[in-house]
């Protein structure tokens, strides 16, 4: 017998009519019926009789009920099962992100999603963009969090939010009554630059080259947070990005957008081999709100 036909049988068994078990599957009484014909064509014999307008289990229908109950139980422990998986909370989330989303903003959205979602766990990694890839790759982890993530086959990158690069200064450095700074109004100062190894270094590398403005580079950093720290200590003056100039940990920096504006991007990363659970695609819908709350200057 087929599922279908299973549960058909269980209905009319259990129910005691073709009218009380399409009520019960919710279709229509000629479905019943015609689902019950094929069931009895298969099995070469008959599994209801009809007496006296009422439908009355054969002998062999009988026999069939205690094994069909069990098999019908297991269905419905599935269902039940599959309808708690897309609900549930419960599970885990391991997340690879990059050194400055870790500072602030990844605990952030796992502080606010946990108020809601008490039974998720988390696993975290901070790593560089490089060592992510190989996380995802190698299935340590189920999304990597990074900025404009270059191409790797095998990976797929969702973009979650843009944002602008800002200058940030220390308390006694004031560009009083501006909205935005130029890169030529930071000649002459101190200034800490981002190493070209990570992706928003060769982006701003790039930009000021382009701009022909020559900067008085006394520090370079491949760590974001480390060019804040420099910054707050009253070393100089850096570019960074409005994640790492937004964070916590630091609040005697100043920030200022830059004119014209440099953009750069904020993606979540996965791995094409492993399909997200619903429970991560939950996760990645609150850590866009997060992320865009960061990245807005």
């Amino acid at each position: 017998m087929r599922l279908r036909q299973i549960e058909v049988f269980h209905a009319i068994y259990t129910s005691g009519s073709m009218t009380n078990a399409a009520r019960l599957l919710n279709v229509s009484q000629p479905s019943v019926s015609k689902v019950l014909a094929h069931a009895e064509q298969q099995l070469g014999y008959p599994l209801f009789d009809r007496v006296k307008g009422k439908l009355v289990a054969t002998p062999e229908a009988d026999r069939l009920f205690g094994l069909v109950s069990n098999v019908f139980a297991h269905v419905e422990e599935l269902r039940n099962v599959a309808e708690n998986l897309r609900a549930s909370d419960v599970g885990k989330i391991r997340i690879a992100a990059t050194p400055a989303f870790g500072v602030d903003l990844v605990p952030t959205a796992i502080s606010s999603y946990l108020e809601k979602h008490k039974d998720t766990v988390f696993e975290i990694e901070t790593l560089h963009h490089d060592e992510i890839a190989d996380a995802l790759l190698e299935s340590r982890v189920d999304i990597g969090l990074a900025f404009d993530p270059a191409p790797v086959p095998g990976l797929s990158t969702e973009t979650l939010a843009s944002g602008e690069f800002v200058a940030i200064t220390p308390d006694s450095v004031r560009f009083d009554g501006q909205d935005r700074v130029t890169i030529d109004q930071l000649i002459d100062m101190p200034f800490i630059g981002l190493s070209s190894r990570g992706p928003l270094g060769r982006m701003l590398s790039s930009h000021l080259d382009n701009s022909g403005v020559d900067l008085n580079r006394i520090v370079y950093t491949e760590t974001y947070h480390v060019a804040k720290a420099l910054v707050a200590k009253g070393a100089g003056v850096s570019i960074v990005d409005a994640v790492t100039a937004r964070s916590t940990e630091f609040q005697n920096v100043n920030s200022w957008r830059i004119d014209p504006p440099l953009r750069y991007s904020v993606a979540v990363i996965s791995a094409d081999s492993m399909p997200l659970s619903i429970l991560c695609r939950r996760f990645i819908k609150h850590l866009r709100s997060v992320v865009r709350d960061f990245v807005q200057t």
